[in-house]
């Protein structure tokens, strides 16, 4: 059995018959006052005072004061190593960061290139192409032109023989006047200049 203990029951014993000692002396007194306020007991009651005292004192500082002293002692040295590894890993969570931060970096800058140049290749190929477009619409714009314009002279002149033809037969079928194909077509083609 550990010291400790053994003294720790020992003043449970001594405790203990010191009560029925004590007991015994109350029933022989019969005067019906407290013990306490007769001033004939101070005495024994100091003297079993220091005695529980120092009982108190000697099994305090023996079991309780060394085992709070060690779990302190263990408490503190915890704390310690738990900030020193809070502090470790801080550093090392702001290392990654650091190195998460810069790869971040290189990774936008590097998606920025990537875009810039994409823009760039865009921006070109579409002046190629608008070029090449323009090119094709300027030559479809010209044919066209070329065609409606042909189509126009054809047009007018089929319209200035129709027109020809309608006015002569309605100056023949309106008056008695004989008119030459010519002359009304001489007249029709005066009045379309000056139309234009």
């Amino acid at each position: 059995m550990n010291k400790n203990y053994q003294v720790y029951f020992g003043f449970i014993f001594f405790s203990l018959y010191a009560q029925k000692a004590l007991a015994a002396g109350d029933k022989s007194d019969s005067s019906g006052g407290l013990p306490q306020l007769d001033i004939s007991t101070w005495p024994t009651q100091l003297f079993w005072l220091l005695i529980t005292f120092s009982i108190g004192y000697i099994i305090i500082s023996t079991l309780v004061v060394p085992s709070i002293s060690t779990v302190l002692e263990n408490r503190s040295d915890k704390i310690s190593s738990d900030v020193q590894k809070a502090k470790n890993a801080q550093e090392n969570a702001k290392k990654a960061f650091s190195s998460y931060e810069a790869s971040l970096t290189e990774a936008r800058t590097q998606a920025a290139n990537t875009i810039a140049n994409a823009v760039n290749e865009a921006k070109s190929d579409t002046v190629k192409r608008e070029a090449a477009l323009d090119k094709k619409l300027a030559t479809n714009a010209k044919k066209a032109e070329e065609s409606l314009a042909e189509v126009r002279r054809e047009t007018l002149s089929s319209l200035e023989e129709l027109a020809t033809e309608i006015s002569q037969k309605i100056i023949s079928d309106l008056t008695p006047v004989k008119v030459t194909k010519s002359v009304v077509k001489k007249h029709v083609s005066l009045h379309a200049k000056l139309q234009n």
